[in-house]
This record gives C-alpha cells, structure tokens and sequence, in this order.
C-alpha cells in the first residue's frame, strides 16, 4: 500500500506574452498580487514559433518568464489560473486580448502548464482548469515531450527554466535546513 504524503511545493512561473511591452508595467504588480515578490525575469524572448495569436493580438510578440520567490501549494495552480484570466480579460481592447498569461509551476522533476483546454496527456485538476505535462527533468536537463508547444522547447525558455530549477533546488535546501 502506498501512504499518502504532503507534495513539495512549486516555484510559480508565468508566461507573459504581448505585442507592446509597455502592458507589463501595468500587470507586473498583479502578477505580484497573485504570486507574491517577483525572484527572477527573463530576458525578452523571442515570439515567432507560430502565428496562431497574430490575428487577435497583432505581431511581433514578445514573451517574458517570471518566477516568484514564494513557494506555492502545487493544488492552487487552478486558482491561479483563474485569476490570471481575470488579468488578461481586464486588458482585453475591443474584446481582443492584448497580453496572454500562462501560469504554471516548476518542480525539480518537471514544468507544468495550466489550461482550460482538454487533451489526453492533460490532468484535470478543478475548476474547469487542466495541468499539462509541458517538459520533464533528467540527467541531461530539460526534456522536450511530443506535445510540448515549440516555444517551451526553445534554448531561451529552457535556459532560463534551468536556472529557475538550480533556484528552487536551493530553496527547497533551505526550506528544509
């Protein structure tokens, strides 16, 4: 039998993309609001693994990631997600989305997504919200799954990622003593 045991928390990220920087000053301290102090940024990255979003939010795009220094409960990443949906609809322009924030968690074993899309390789996890296997650790660093969206898959993302994943193993260190 096995015997349930508490998870170990999770270093929030959100994924923010735009077509006009300027959106982030205004939604940074929202994001703060939900995550708590900001621990790392991204440097822009670049947005031109697909066009899907063009048509309502215009190009280029810029994404930035954002990790937040407090650890979360991996079972608030629905509520999570239902507030920063909240954020992207308040900055909606003629019903048009002018940011899109994707919130998810890091663990040292993988990076999670959350959703409200349903797939097969995707969790369901409350609130009408999905977890998506989005990447998993080994040996040899972040790896890539067949349904891993091609940006996740870029060295941008997954370098900063790395260095998120050397963060949140010095902060479990230090959560433990």
């Amino acid at each position: 039998m096995s015997t349930p045991k508490a998870p170990s928390p999770a270093k929030l990220v959100v994924s923010v993309f735009m077509k006009d920087k300027s959106i982030l000053e205004s939604v940074l301290p929202r994001l703060e609001a939900v995550g708590g102090p900001v621990d790392m940024i991204s440097p822009w990255l670049d947005f031109d693994f697909t066009d899907y979003y063009y048509k309502e939010m215009g190009a280029p795009l810029f994404r930035k990631l954002i990790a937040f220094q407090q650890l979360i409960e991996q079972d608030a990443l629905a509520s999570i997600k239902l507030k920063t949906n909240r954020i992207e609809s308040d900055c909606l322009d003629e019903n048009n989305r002018t940011i899109n924030i994707d919130p998810g968690y890091l663990l040292s074993s993988r990076f999670i997504l959350a959703t409200g899309k349903e797939y097969s390789h995707r969790i369901y996890i409350g609130q009408k919200i999905y977890a998506d296997l989005t990447l998993m650790y080994t040996k040899k660093g972040f790896k890539t799954l067949e349904w891993t969206y091609p940006d996740y898959a870029s060295p941008g993302v997954l370098d900063f990622l790395g260095r998120v994943r050397l963060k949140y193993v010095a902060d479990l260190k230090a959560i433990k003593g």
